[in-house]
């Protein structure tokens, strides 16, 4: 008997052995804070900050991107610093073309307080973009940096922290989002005008704009009430410029935020960026600006909290308007038919000299001062050698 109850007791240690052993688990270490450094933000929410590359000394512009799939410079850039690079098979598509790329290989990509090494870097012209916020875009950060660390984006303090790979607290009061990662984050949401729909689109914060769909899912999908609203745009990216309709759509949801009659574009996506029918397009920075972000790639999260831009009002204004900073001059060079600007009486090639008495001729600051729907906005330009004093009528894409 004694042998008996012995032999049930070591039975049951065996098995609580067993059981504490299946408990066990391998606890990542806590990530640990790097380094913090400021941005800014351009039109539309586009994310610009600083660096340098290897042992160049010249400071670098870069875009911060999720909706890259890896990490890129300007081909003037490589040239006016004198970075060799080689040809490669691979290819890249935007929204206006699609284009065999050059290399840069195993160069380092100096932050302040961090350097990231053995980065490949595709060469791409990024000439149009400088042109259209007036700023050298001298490259593109995308999932080439953001997979090796945590980033916290902070649009309050217009700073970004880096922390190592590991667990994290996330702040409370947030929402915690399980997109699908891949190079590229795609979070699912539901967009609804005449009916609703929910769809899977890209999560990319280099996207100057709100919400960017395919044509091919607004007319498969049928959710939209009426184009009739819809203005003529025109769009700049990879390969050029591409035309674009402008409107609004009645909601947007993404996770348990909700916006009303949200700024959105159309275009005919040619080259596929948007993968259509697996995406229907995109979620822009003029949105995502809203929230402040951690992007965590190896646990496949992204923390949205709302910040102090969550109930500030989107940008309904259109004039029709395409200004580039050309040679040193801002230009008037898209017109749209029917458009406030046309009716102005824009011609291609006049050099814009003052919007409102202001004529810092900066281009970002005349964009803003052409936001303001309903407002007269008095535009002095210079043509043929002679001043002209233009009245533009801005309009709002909220109405018909």
């Amino acid at each position: 008997m004694i042998m008996a109850r012995l032999k049930t007791i070591c039975l049951v240690l065996m098995l609580s052995a067993t059981v504490l052993q299946a408990q066990e688990e391998f606890i990542q270490p806590p990530s640990r804070y790097v380094t913090r450094f400021p941005f800014k933000l351009l039109t539309g929410g586009i994310i610009i900050l600083q660096a340098t590359l290897s042992d160049y000394v010249d400071s670098l512009s870069f875009i911060l991107d999720t909706g890259s799939g890896g990490i890129s410079l300007d081909s003037i850039a490589t040239l006016r610093l004198g970075i060799p690079t080689e040809p490669s098979d691979k290819t890249i598509r935007g929204i206006a073309g699609v284009r065999k790329v050059n290399f840069a290989y195993n160069h380092t990509l100096h932050l302040p307080g961090l350097s990231v090494d053995s980065l490949d870097f595709h060469i791409n012209d990024y000439d149009l973009l400088s042109s259209v916020y007036g700023e050298r875009i001298d490259g593109i950060i995308g999932y080439s940096f953001l997979s090796r660390y945590i980033v916290h984006i902070n649009y309050d303090s217009s700073f970004i922290s880096v922390y190592t790979k590991g667990t994290i607290k996330y702040p409370r009061g947030g929402y915690l989002m399980r997109p699908i990662m891949t190079n590229i984050p795609v979070a699912h949401a539901t967009i609804k005008d005449e009916y609703e729909v929910y769809n899977r689109f890209y999560f990319d914060t280099g996207a100057g704009m709100c919400l960017l769909l395919s044509s091919d899912f607004v007319e498969d999908s049928v959710f939209l009430r009426t184009k009739t609203r819809w203005h003529e745009a025109q769009g700049q990216g990879l390969g050029g410029k591409t035309p674009m309709q402008q409107g609004v759509v009645k909601m947007f949801k993404m996770g348990p935020y909700r916006f009303r009659n949200v700024p959105t574009y159309i275009f005919d996506d040619e080259y596929n960026i948007t993968s259509y029918p697996y995406l229907g397009g995109l979620i822009g920075n003029d949105l995502l600006k809203k929230f402040n972000l951690i992007i965590n790639y190896e646990k496949r999260d992204i923390h949205l909290l709302p910040n102090s831009h969550y109930r500030e009002k989107f940008d309904y204004s259109y004039t029709g308007l395409g200004m580039y900073m050309v040679d040193g001059v801002i230009r008037a060079v898209d017109i749209m038919k029917g458009s406030p600007a046309a009716k102005a009486g824009f011609e291609p090639e006049d050099i814009i000299m003052a919007v409102s008495n202001n004529f810092t001729n900066n281009i970002q600051v005349y964009k803003n001062l052409m936001q303001t729907p309903g407002q007269k906005v008095k535009i002095l330009v210079l043509r043929d050698n002679e001043p002209v004093l233009l009245t533009l009528k801005v309009k709002s894409i909220l109405k018909k």
